[in-house]
């Protein structure tokens, strides 16, 4: 009776280590994909406050792969707005993927600590 329990542990703490492994892989790429769109909106706002000190006859230039294209400021202002909140949005979905996945390893922990105590009261 003991050898198919610890089998049956034994299965489940070795699903546990892969789920706890892979979600760590997983948390840590978003963390790192969270800081670099935070260090890209903060770019784009320091861009944007330091072209809104020129004044409107500044010949503003957007880099488009290896060749300048003459931009107004309106148009220069409004694409790094929507820079700044595509980035907002990216990050928001990040922290959720984050927290979901968080929540997944230690409702498996759980799981596995209700069948421990369940097998010790047999």
């Amino acid at each position: 009776m003991a050898a198919p329990v610890d089998l049956e542990l034994k299965k489940a703490f070795a699903e546990l280590q892969a789920k706890v492994i892979d979600t760590q892989q997983k948390v840590k790429l978003a963390d790192l994909q969270i800081e670099q769109l935070s260090r890209m909106k903060k770019h784009a706002h320091l861009t944007d406050t330091e072209i809104t000190t020129l004044t409107n006859d500044t010949r503003m230039y957007e880099g488009v792969g290896r060749m300048f294209i003459l931009q107004s400021k309106d148009v220069i202002h409004s694409q790094l707005l929507e820079k700044q909140k595509s980035a907002d949005e990216k990050i928001k979905e990040l922290e959720q993927r984050k927290t979901y996945l968080e929540r997944s390893v230690k409702d498996a922990e759980d799981n596995i600590r209700e069948m421990l105590m369940a097998r010790r009261t047999q």
